[in-house]
């Protein structure tokens, strides 16, 4: 196994939880821009992410990839890429999208790569397709978290969501998740210092939500 191999290895199992789920969280944060993919019939097919990942998870991804003073090229960061989305399989992908309120399944994602920019952060690409069209006439939604909070991702504040081959006259907008209850809150505290998960399907209460919403 090659030492870009073991790192991507390491860095999912870092990601994921899988070295113990049980620990305080969040441990890994993303910023997310989103796009959602329109076919010819004018219905949603799919969903295009951009998920860029904190500093310290950045740093530690590519510890010793490129030279010093250098970036980590996208040959680089490969297996890191590949080993993160084929593990998202576990987690459905960290996406809920749902039309009518009828949840969507998907099919194996596609054109999956990641980059380092200039500011050293890594942001992961993949394309996750939905495996029936889904229909935005009635409103569809797109969330995008990880239920137990280990991951806390942040819709990006430019351009969030986009909306690629909509029909004329489709928009989205985003709203922000309410705030939690003092009862909440202290869950929430209490898990940085106790290494004990806030609750379950506790990243549900701190979602954002894409509405999307065509004539």
């Amino acid at each position: 196994m090659t030492r870009a191999v073991v790192r991507a290895c390491a860095a999912a199992a870092l990601w994921f939880g899988l070295a113990g789920a049980a620990q305080a969280h969040p441990h890994v944060f993303v910023t997310a821009s989103e796009e959602l993919l329109f076919g010819p019939d004018g219905q949603v097919s799919g969903v295009r992410h951009a998920w860029t990942f904190d500093d310290m998870y950045s740093a530690f991804i590519t510890q010793g990839l490129a030279a010093p003073g250098q970036v980590a090229t996208r040959e680089q960061l490969a297996p890191l890429a590949k080993t993160n989305v084929q593990s998202l399989a576990e987690f459905a992908y960290f996406t809920i999208v749902k039309a009518a309120g009828k949840g969507s399944d998907f099919g194996e994602p596609t054109d999956a790569w990641s980059e380092e920019s200039a500011d050293r952060r890594v942001t992961l690409h993949f394309t996750l397709p939905l495996k029936a069209p889904a229909s935005a006439a009635r409103a569809l939604t797109l969330t995008v978290y990880d239920p137990t909070y280990f991951v806390a991702f942040t819709l990006a504040e430019h351009d969030p969501v986009a909306l690629v081959g909509a029909p004329s006259g489709c928009s989205a907008s985003v709203y922000k998740p309410k705030a939690l209850d003092p009862g909440e809150t202290r869950a929430l505290n209490e898990s940085f210092f106790t290494n004990l998960s806030p609750g379950a399907d506790f990243g549900a209460k701190l979602a954002e939500k894409a509405v999307v919403a065509c004539p």
